[in-house]
């Protein structure tokens, strides 16, 4: 098991086992929602938005970029490749399983200790198939963006700040979990604002950003996409 923690710790793994996630959830949106009326994870949106700023096509753009990503990592990666074991990818997904298991009844349990109400909450307003679509966009693109580019940006940022890795990497996770959960109330399509929900999404946040720093960015996609799918399937 030391091999496997070693080997799947590595970027190549992390994007691999992240290409199901990106390709289901554009084939799932498109097929949930055939009429144009498209709905998206917001990180999405803003990825797309970007690209469309520019007059590019943005589903083309997410595509293409992914792909020069990927083949910029396997060529940097390629003496890894050989190694590879496709059984690690199922260890991986089970092992995300768990984490989303075990980060949903600690974190809602701390939350009803603290507040004595329920943090549990999803819009209801999209069909079964769409919310298995977000689900795995939400898996996708918040990772992404708030582990793999903020988290990141911050510990480079304290880093330069406090000349102590340790303290800068736990002072930017913090800080990455407080802005994860207060985005989610900020623009057109925020969410009320409830104590409860606010500290069950910075404790989530806070979970996800550790499993990122000590797990890399695959096991934290995967893991927030399957806590999305179970409560999905729990509705």
């Amino acid at each position: 098991m030391k091999k496997y923690f070693i080997q799947t710790n590595g970027l190549l793994y992390s994007y691999l086992i992240s290409i199901p996630l990106l390709l289901l959830y554009e084939i799932l949106i498109l097929i949930s929602q055939p009429r144009g009326n498209i709905a998206r994870i917001s990180v999405d949106v803003w990825f797309k938005s970007f690209f469309t700023y520019f007059g590019w096509d943005a589903i083309s753009t997410t595509l293409i970029a992914a792909a020069i990503i990927g083949g910029i990592i396997v060529y940097k990666k390629r003496d890894e490749l050989k190694s590879v074991r496709k059984n690690y990818f199922l260890l991986m997904i089970g092992e995300a399983a768990f984490y989303a298991i075990l980060v949903a009844i600690i974190v809602s349990s701390v939350v009803d200790f603290i507040l004595l109400q329920s943090a549990n909450g999803l819009t209801a307003d999209f069909n079964k198939l769409q919310l298995i679509a977000l689900s795995l966009g939400a898996g996708l693109y918040e990772e992404l963006f708030f582990r793999v580019i903020l988290v990141s940006f911050l510990i480079f940022v304290f880093d330069k700040i406090f000349k102590n890795k340790n303290y800068s990497t736990g002072v930017s996770i913090v800080a990455a979990a407080l802005i994860f959960s207060g985005v989610h109330y900020v623009g057109d399509f925020a969410d009320s604002w409830l104590l409860s929900s606010f500290l069950f999404r910075f404790l989530f946040g806070l979970a996800l950003n550790l499993i990122y720093v000590i797990r890399g960015f695959g096991l934290a996609a995967w893991t927030h996409a399957i806590y999305d799918l179970i409560v999905v399937i729990n509705l």
